[in-house]
């Protein structure tokens, strides 16, 4: 996995679980990005309030999907819910360096103990860490922080 510098952008995203699904389905019928992206400009295909919202979403979600090699289409589609959730998770994490940070030295640590509990402060140590560690997250506000951790915590809930 390419480590990509941190970001904040998760904060205006969602798990877009079934825009995800879409998107694949979509190319292992033989579609490019290309084809998607206009299709999504024709027919709002994610039912997006705005115009500007369909193209964040298919931005986001075909990044993710890119970030897997396609070869995966096959196999999720066929899989059941919850590893296509699993799945949706993954590229996510691969698209987002700092999500995958989260997941790997937070989450982790809870599975390893056996624990399904995300209390508040273990979110707010992982960014104080980070604030610590890196200039650019230090620059970023307690709202902007306070934020991307519950997007953080939306997107584990929607995984399951």
């Amino acid at each position: 996995m390419e480590r990509k510098e941190y970001s904040a952008g998760a904060v205006k995203v969602c798990f877009w679980f079934s825009e995800f699904r879409k998107i694949v389905t979509l190319l292992n019928e033989g579609n490019s990005m290309e084809d998607i992206k206009s299709l999504n400009q024709r027919e709002n295909i994610f039912s997006a309030p705005t115009p500007l919202r369909a193209n964040q979403i298919f931005s986001s979600v075909s990044a993710r999907v890119s970030s897997l090699d396609s070869s995966f289409y096959p196999l999720f589609l066929e899989s059941d819910l919850a590893t296509q959730k699993l799945f949706t998770l993954v590229s996510a994490m691969a698209y987002d360096t700092l999500l995958f940070d989260f997941v790997y030295e937070v989450i982790r640590e809870k599975m390893i103990l056996g624990t399904n509990e995300l209390p508040d402060s273990d979110v707010r140590i992982f960014f104080k860490n980070k604030q610590i560690q890196n200039e650019k997250v230090a620059g970023w506000t307690d709202a902007t922080l306070n934020r991307l951790g519950r997007c953080y915590r939306t997107m584990l809930y929607e995984r399951g």
